[in-house]
């Protein structure tokens, strides 16, 4: 596994979701989110047992996540009770092209940038949002985030749509590798893309 990957990730999810950049930890990398439920996440790209166990009997403040690139069979014995385990996570990579993102009959595909992300927008004749997706772009990587499709109009190929559109947005601005972190049936439509798995992540936090 390249931590160069994982922290390329990291960069851009903070770009995307407009929070403070990272801070370096000897663990890996620490994000400041401040959101209720969501306070800082702790992103750690290669966590010895050791590592683990002294970060879960430290942090013990509600809405603290932990990210460990780690399956939950290496994670989970080294937490506290304090810490819910979550489903597991797939980050990706694949190397970022130009080609054409056509939108199907009945749906407008809109690519607007503000800063250093672009998103992208499948819109109904009535202005209705069916799926949406945004990169985010830090040099040559762009990470993938937000990306979903109203329940309503799944099924139609409308998220290929967007990830084409991102991935088109990305290259003619110069990105070259796109990373992105997938749930399980995320993984299933990326794959599909082309999108190959970089790692598993185990998420924790402490509940409320």
């Amino acid at each position: 596994m390249s931590v160069d990957i994982v922290r390329a990730w990291v960069r851009g999810w903070a770009v995307s979701r407009d929070t403070q950049p990272p801070v370096e930890e000897f663990w890996g990398l620490r994000v400041d989110v401040g959101l209720p439920g969501h306070l800082v996440r702790h992103i750690l790209p290669d966590a010895s047992p050791a590592v683990l166990r002294h970060l879960a009997g430290t942090l013990d403040t509600p809405g603290t996540w932990l990210k460990v690139c780690a399956p939950a069979e290496q994670v989970t014995p080294s937490l506290t009770p304090a810490w819910a385990v979550q489903q597991p996570e797939f980050m990706m990579t694949a190397p970022l092209r130009r080609t054409r993102a056509t939108a199907p009959d009945g749906y407008t595909l809109a690519v607007i940038q503000r800063g250093q992300v672009v998103t992208a927008r499948l819109l109904t004749a009535d202005g209705e949002m069916a799926a949406r997706g945004q990169i985010a772009l830090t040099g040559a990587t762009g990470v993938v985030d937000k990306v979903e499709t109203a329940a309503a109009h799944r099924r139609r190929g409308l998220g290929s749509v967007v990830m084409t559109a991102l991935s088109t947005a990305a290259a003619e601005r110069g990105a070259t590798t796109g990373v992105l972190l997938a749930t399980a049936d995320g993984k299933a439509l990326y794959t599909t893309l082309g999108w190959q798995q970089h790692t598993v992540v185990t998420p924790a936090v402490v509940a409320t």
